[in-house]
């Protein structure tokens, strides 16, 4: 269905659906398992050891230093980790965003408008313009980086991504989410970093996104909801340690009730909008923040476990790839090859300000 809008000679013209087109996603070579990051780590205390073996992560992708004669995870300094930041990112990046295109069997020249994603490091210029520079991309591509918002950015992007296919129709968008989250490790022997170490994985995903002819298939991106937490503003951060010499990310052990306290608020806002019911609500593709965020989730909405086992999976194989993760269970979501023409879905992600960011689609 296609709404209508006024143009500027009073008359009515059709607003054309901005349809998911297609996702990529792509990762760093090298996988450890959990038992072998904490051994990377030289940590031989019993809390670190629990806090890293029972999570519910099996593995991860990571991009780590090489190791030292003794077997550990080399020390970087802030330059160093800025600088794998940006050599990782652009390598993934350009894997996710080719992966993305050739899965919608769509060319590099057809994409006019980039958004780039990331939080774990800073670059300027961003990498809008490193890739557009790396790829040969068209020098009339549009282009907008979005830094420094957490995990919950993903979503968040993809609702001004959308904004940007309703404004030019006809014009392929394209929004990747690009994270070395490794490039943020502290290792301090701490119980606070030993969470954040124990978590985060390295991974990039794009997804394309047009307001094309009726021929174009995927989900409609019906609408969006958001909801800001301000008592929880410093819940999950990144700040200077002076200590260490480097950022750090800062997680509160409060989070995950935060997050699943405001979780129906946002959900029920998002489909009241658009006339849905929670019930007729078939796919539900949640951000991988953690087993506790997760857990806090699906009490708050009533989920099973099978409503989030794509949530779950991307987790236990690749941990919390931040703002990119809710596009890992939305490819395995595709992948399983379950979805219906009419099916509704949630995409939902959560992170620092405190948010919890929502779309809903329709195939």
């Amino acid at each position: 269905m296609l709404s209508k809008y006024s143009n500027v000679d009073g008359g009515e013209a059709l607003l054309r659906n901005a349809r998911i087109l297609s996702v990529g996603t792509a990762l760093p070579a090298s996988v450890y398992t959990q038992q072998e990051v904490l051994d990377g780590f030289g940590n031989a205390d019993r809390r670190t050891e629990l806090i890293f073996l029972n999570n519910k992560i099996e593995r991860r992708h990571l991009a780590l230093p090489p190791r030292s004669e003794a077997g550990l995870i080399g020390e970087e300094t802030q330059a160093e980790l800025l600088g794998r930041h940006s050599g990782v990112g652009l390598e993934i990046g350009e894997r996710a965003l080719r992966a993305c295109l050739k899965s919608g069997g769509l060319e590099l020249g057809d994409v006019r408008h980039l958004c780039c994603v990331t939080t774990t490091g800073f670059l300027t210029p961003g990498f809008s313009s490193l890739l557009i520079h790396r790829l040969g991309m068209r020098r009339d591509c549009s282009r907008l980086d979005v830094v420094g918002m957490g995990c919950n950015a993903g979503v968040n992007a993809l609702n001004a991504t959308t904004s940007w296919a309703h404004a030019n129709p006809d014009q392929l968008a394209i929004l990747i989410c690009i994270e070395v989250c490794s490039a943020v490790y502290v290792n301090d022997g701490g119980i606070e970093n030993a969470v954040v170490n124990s978590l985060f994985g390295d991974g990039a995903a794009a997804i394309a996104v047009r307001a094309g002819p009726p021929e174009d298939s995927g989900p409609v991106l019906c609408n969006f909801s958001s909801v800001v937490i301000p008592e929880a503003v410093q819940a999950m951060r990144i700040e200077w340690d002076s200590g260490h010499g480097r950022f750090r990310f800062r997680l509160d052990r409060e989070v995950p009730y935060v997050v699943g306290s405001h979780a129906q608020e946002v959900v029920d806002r998002l489909l009241r909008e658009a006339s849905v019911k929670r019930r007729d609500v078939a796919h539900w593709v949640v951000h991988a923040g953690g087993r506790k965020v997760i857990d806090a989730v699906k009490a708050n909405l009533q989920l099973t476990e099978f409503d989030v086992r794509h949530t779950t999976s991307v987790l236990r194989d690749h941990g919390n790839i931040s703002s990119g993760s809710f596009l890992f269970s939305y490819s395995r979501l595709l992948q399983e090859g379950q979805v219906r023409a009419g099916d509704h879905g949630v995409l939902m992600a959560m992170g620092p300000g405190s948010s919890i960011e929502t779309a809903l689609v329709r195939w």
